[in-house]
């Protein structure tokens, strides 16, 4: 899973919708309206489509900076210091005034754009971000219903997160900004809370176990020094950390470091945590009001409707909840007769519920619950990723550059059982990309499954595809950025098959790993859309999990209680990867012999993250191209 989502760390951006602006609505305009007349003066100089969509790439490139200026923390998370002392304004009106100033950008490039005159490049470029528009415009109807908190994380963890491993302090005045940005994000945290009372006042709240993870995760970052205790709270750690390295590095004396911490104190103590408290404050008082079984957002005032708004956007296809269904239960049905076939070769006696219960319950599939058994996870982890390093230029034209690290994610936001995911680099290269191992409960992880995940997260999945897209060029910059989690986790599941294709899984055990993990997505299919379509209970979905599937009892509560929290989402891997699969059977079927696999996934890889509709035109244009 990229956390991502959709692209950012800061996953709230979208999980909320909320669009921020730092910007006067009035200014924002004026710059608009000024670069329209610009761009109209100049569009008459435009003499071919090679030229049109040149001038149009620089186009987009000046309104992605100034959208970049509307969030300090994106700039951040590009590794870039500008308002590096400020945070996200966060809640209703900073949402409506970016979504103004993106509509009035698609006004100016409708209006001064000949879309018949550009390159099919170009088009394309044009087509995304009037989609990306269009989805942001329909998401406002319902940016009270995006939980706040969930199984998969909230404000309360990533804030602390996003300070920890994304604000980085190379001299004095970054440790300035980092102390007046813990004031911003105490500010935030207080527009969080606000957005949550409003909320609960529509009648919109999370079940009352989103709520106590919440609480749990938010106390835990406000434990310890200077807050209370004797050991050092995550950021006061953090901070002095990266102090004692200015320290060290001479860049500050040991009377500034101790003014520095002083002052880093006095932040936590006044702004932070007083912020922190009131959240933790308001969560108490309003879980009794949550529901205890609460299971679908259909249940929500105009939940019906919400969760079709969630299932478009995150299948970018004209699919219902019926149609996910359907789709789902083939998937099963299939995937199990591929299981049998593993079990036979196995030699197992007994059937497949009963070698389901084997591999999930087998002390032989699971790590000790020891730091030396979590070294061993990562280790082996860190093995098969070498590995299939060395086949990847057989199937890839492209690879990617940035570093990749594999670790353990941070105690403070560690979840029993939680999705394992990724995290990008910068698009310079200057801070690696992640592979996320939650590890707190090794119980939750089987063996099995451990090489799947890795090259779902790391290479050929995620890292790889998010890292070729920010570094590719010749396209507008928004799109090296740009995040649709069926295209994301799309590829990152068909990346667990062509791993196959690539020779590993040698272990039949870890093909029963690699099935399970489709199945999984699978199950997805039909359980995200029985909870909030067709009336499931919570036991219902644990249920169906546990009949089809080897996996652990911990993995499949922690899972459903993200699909209740995180409505759609689950739905966009197994549809993105039968998309990729679909398209590539077909450039197979048309182009025979002259098939290149590694053309067809340069092809894939790079346009960056594109909804279904767009990636589909890309390939057909390839493929027509390739016959000539």
């Amino acid at each position: 899973m990229s956390s991502t989502p959709m692209k950012l760390l800061l996953s709230f951006v979208a999980l909320l919708l909320t669009l921020t602006a730092c910007q006067n609505k009035d200014a924002v305009e004026s710059q608009v309206t000024s670069q329209a007349t610009e761009t109209a003066n100049a569009l008459t100089a435009a003499a071919s489509p090679e030229a049109e969509t040149k001038r149009l790439n620089t186009w987009f490139d000046e309104r992605y900076e100034e959208s970049l200026q509307f969030s300090p923390a994106t700039l951040t998370y590009l590794g870039r210091k500008e308002k590096y002392d400020q945070f996200d304004q966060i809640g209703e009106a900073a949402s409506r005034k970016q979504l103004d100033w993106r509509l009035n950008t698609v006004k100016t490039l409708r209006a001064d754009f000949d879309y018949d005159s550009l390159t099919l490049a170009g088009k394309e470029s044009y087509d995304l971000w009037v989609f990306e528009t269009e989805r942001a415009e329909a998401g406002m109807e319902f940016m009270y219903h995006g939980y706040l908190f969930g199984e998969l994380g909230g404000p309360e963890a990533q804030f602390p997160t996003f300070m920890i491993n994304f604000h980085k302090v190379d001299n004095e005045g970054d440790m300035q900004a980092y102390i007046k940005r813990l004031s911003e994000v105490a500010r935030a945290m207080n527009q969080i809370t606000e957005m949550g009372v409003t909320s609960a006042e529509k009648g919109i709240r999370p079940p009352q176990f989103a709520f106590d993870t919440a609480i749990e995760r938010a106390t835990n970052v406000i434990t310890g020094m200077p807050f209370n205790g004797e050991t050092d709270s995550p950021l006061f750690a953090d901070a002095k950390r990266k102090i004692q390295a200015l320290t060290e590095s001479g860049d500050i004396d040991e009377a500034r470091s101790t003014s520095l911490l002083d002052e880093t104190t006095q932040v936590l103590t006044n702004d932070f945590k007083p912020s922190y408290v009131a959240y933790i404050d308001w969560l108490k008082s309003e879980k009794p009001n949550a529901d205890l079984t609460a299971n679908g957002v259909s249940e929500l005032p105009n939940g019906v409707a919400y969760y079709n708004h969630q299932l478009a956007g995150y299948t970018t296809l004209p699919m219902t909840a019926d149609d996910v269904h359907k789709l789902g239960l083939k998937e099963v049905a299939r995937i199990k007769d591929e299981m049998q076939a593993i079990k036979e070769e196995l030699k197992f006696d007994g059937d497949l519920v009963k070698f389901f219960e084997f591999i999930r319950t087998d002390p032989q599939f699971y790590y000790p619950n020891t730091d030396e058994g979590r070294e061993e996870y990562l280790s082996t982890t860190r093995e098969f990723l070498a590995e299939i390093e060395k086949t990847l230029p057989k199937f890839f034209g492209r690879l990617p550059k940035a570093g990749l690290e594999v670790k353990r994610v941070e105690a403070f936001r560690e979840v029993d059982g939680g999705a394992q995911h990724y995290s990008s680099g910068t698009p310079d290269g200057s801070r690696k990309g992640v592979y996320y191992v939650h590890m707190s409960d090794m119980s939750a992880y089987s063996k099995t499954d451990m090489e799947t995940v890795a090259y779902h997260e790391a290479s050929p999945g995620h890292h790889m595809q998010i890292s070729i897209a920010q570094e590719l060029t010749g396209v507008p910059i928004f799109r090296t950025q740009a995040g649709f989690s069926v295209y994301s986790e799309g590829w990152a599941l068909y990346s667990e098959h062509l791993a196959k294709e690539m020779g590993q899984f040698k272990d039949p055990y870890m093909n029963f790993g690699r099935l399970t993990a489709e199945m999984w997505r699978a199950i997805r299919l039909v359980v995200d859309t029985g909870l909030h379509s067709k009336g499931w209970s919570q036991e219902q979905a644990v249920q169906y999990f546990f009949d089809n599937s080897a996996i652990p009892e911990g993995a499949v509560r922690s899972e459903v209680r993200r699909y209740i929290t995180t409505p759609g989402q689950a739905t966009s891997y197994k549809i993105g990867m039968l998309k990729i699969q679909e398209l590539r059977a077909r450039a197979e079927a048309a182009l025979g012999d002259d098939f290149d696999i590694r053309g067809f996934h340069d092809v894939v890889l790079g346009g960056g993250a594109l909804p279904m509709p767009l990636l589909e035109s890309r390939v057909d244009t390839w493929i027509a191209k390739q016959k000539g």
